[in-house]
């Protein structure tokens, strides 16, 4: 997996690093593929239980949240349903991006975190994962359109830069890997917790 840092940190764009290191469709599928294997890894040693495993998260502070659940940690199904439908978005935003759409709104949905439940649930919403990434990728023109970019406000573009179609699936991407040591720590907690009671 590449390492974000730069783009997050403000030093690049996404623009600019899919310019830079020539990113495609096969780049952007490779890049997705891995990241939906790393978080298949994760699974391991887990049981049901442990998905709905509440964790304790002191930094937990989501001011989107429904009513009452602003500052509860994340369990593991909650987690992989975040972090997929960003991804997701962004393979969307790609996908119009990339046949000459300036993407104004957000194509985004999200699976309800709490009808995730089970070992299989999760394995099977990260292949569903994969396979609409992927699909979104077969949906780019031979000749994409670089040049088009996202409609969004001035204040975005000046925190991230300009998102034509390779950035916005990076752009996503780059999210789901920023939730990689959160997903491990819940693992840890959620081990840990069986562990003291067997």
């Amino acid at each position: 997996m590449i390492d974000f840092s730069p783009m997050r940190d403000g030093d690049l764009t996404y623009l600019e690093y899919a310019a830079r290191e020539n990113i495609g469709p096969a780049e952007l599928k490779q890049l997705s593929d891995e990241s939906i294997t790393f978080l298949l890894s994760q699974l391991d040693g887990l049981k049901d239980g442990d998905i709905v495993f509440d964790p304790e998260d002191p930094d937990a502070d989501d001011p989107f949240a429904v009513e009452g659940e602003e500052e509860i940690g994340w369990n593991f199904g909650h987690l992989i349903a975040h972090v997929t439908a960003s991804s997701e978005e962004g393979a969307a935003l790609s996908s119009l991006l990339a046949r000459g759409v300036p993407a104004s709104e957000r194509p985004r949905y999200e699976t309800p975190w709490r009808h995730i439940k089970t070992v299989a649930q999760v394995r099977q919403r990260l292949e569903e994962s994969r396979r609409m990434r992927n699909a979104y990728l077969e949906t780019w023109p031979d000749a994409p359109l670089l040049d088009v970019c996202r409609d969004v406000s001035e204040r975005f573009t000046a925190r991230f830069g300009e998102m034509n179609a390779p950035a916005a699936f990076l752009f996503g991407l780059s999210h789901e890997v920023g939730h990689y040591e959160q997903i491990e720590e819940v693992k840890r907690q959620a081990l840990a917790a069986r562990a003291a009671t067997a």
